[in-house]
């Protein structure tokens, strides 16, 4: 094994950073539009100017965004089950989920990295190329931002992403009647860090478990979905399941102004997810919408509308808007009551979601 190394900050940017995110301006695929509104990198990492430059010409919106992640005090990072890789992954994912909730394209990421004197050149590196892989997969260059020491490691991000003007998605536009509709089955990564934190070794989970903490380690911005969703031109309202089904529920409801009735039959169960709960002995349900962070989508959509979007997007189909104000969990024999799980509050002194 090679001796550690630890370089200056102007050396980790000229021998890690700028040959990760080299040649950007090249590489970047304008953003255009058929009014002829068109969105350019001009200057980007690789030129190491103070900041990135874009050209926007016609008419968009920019949409932007920002998150911070908890590094080394992810729960999972403590327990082994993360590596520095993975967070760099996780920040850019963390961050375009919420580009691709409002039905923008990305552009750009500004990521934040500080980093403890004790870290060498190999896991700073291991970091960089973690955010530069997730750029990549999800076609958003790491555009700039800033490097530095810090008393432990310290990631955070600015997203930025564009749509036609006044096409951004909402939170608040739902109304009664609406579909409420889910892109994908949530609950994984929560049921990853339930099974975990009870300490209590299952065989056949130890076999899932690959497959749950593949949300955590390599989730996935719904950047496609959501630019379907916007071009659709029938979506109400849309947010991110980053605090879990159950608070991105609420916070559509509260928003809008309206109910959600979610139907329990509707509501997808992974079965690795049935299982976890089986074993740790909770409900399924509470587990599927409590605080898992899976970055799927929820959305409403006329009813009128939703075979329609159904031929482009696949999606589930989990409820409906009602004028009461509430958000309750509809049984099969109609049966009516409050969503199981915790959701997700932001607050000091908390653990985290990892």
């Amino acid at each position: 094994m090679s001796a550690e190394n630890f370089s200056d900050e102007p050396t980790r940017l000229a021998e890690t950073i700028v040959p990760l995110f080299a040649r950007q301006a090249g590489a970047f695929t304008p953003v255009a539009a058929p009014d002829g509104s068109r969105v350019e990198l001009i200057t980007g990492a690789d030129d190491q100017d103070d900041c990135a430059v874009f050209r926007l010409t016609g008419n968009h919106d920019l949409v932007v965004g920002t998150d911070y992640v908890r590094g080394p005090k992810f729960r999972l990072y403590e327990m082994g089950h993360l590596d520095e890789y993975d967070l760099g992954y996780y920040l850019v994912a963390a961050n375009l989920s919420d580009i691709a909730a409002m039905g923008a394209k990305p552009i750009g990421l500004l990521s934040v990295v500080r980093y403890p004197a004790e870290m060498d050149d190999v896991l700073f590196g291991f970091v960089m190329k973690g955010i530069h892989d997730a750029c990549a997969a999800f076609g958003c260059p790491n555009v700039g931002g800033d490097i530095g020491g810090a008393e432990r490691l310290i990631l955070a991000a600015s997203a930025l992403g564009v749509c036609p003007a006044g096409g951004a998605l909402l939170r608040s536009g739902a109304k009664p009647g609406d579909v409420v509709c889910l892109t994908a089955p949530t609950g994984l990564a929560g049921a990853a860090m339930a099974y975990l934190r009870a300490g209590i070794p299952d065989p056949v989970i130890e076999g899932l478990l690959p497959s749950l903490l593949a949300n955590w380690k390599r989730p996935v911005a719904r950047i496609g979905e959501g630019l379907a969703l916007a071009a659709s031109g029938v979506v109400r309202s849309c947010q991110d399941t980053s605090d879990g089904l159950k608070a991105t529920l609420l916070s559509i409801a509260d928003l809008s102004g309206v109910g959600i009735a979610v139907d329990e039959r509707a509501v997808p169960v992974p079965g690795s997810v049935a299982a976890v709960a089986a074993h740790v002995g909770v409900e399924p349900l509470a587990l599927v919408l409590g605080d898992s962070v899976d970055f799927e989508l929820v959305f409403t959509v006329p009813p009128c509308r939703v075979d329609e979007l159904a031929e482009s997007v696949d999606f589930h189909r989990i409820g409906e808007v009602v004028e009461e104000q509430e958000v309750v969990l509809v049984g099969e024999d109609g049966s009516r009551a409050a969503l199981p799980g915790k959701a997700w509050r932001h607050q000091g002194g908390g653990d985290g979601k990892a």
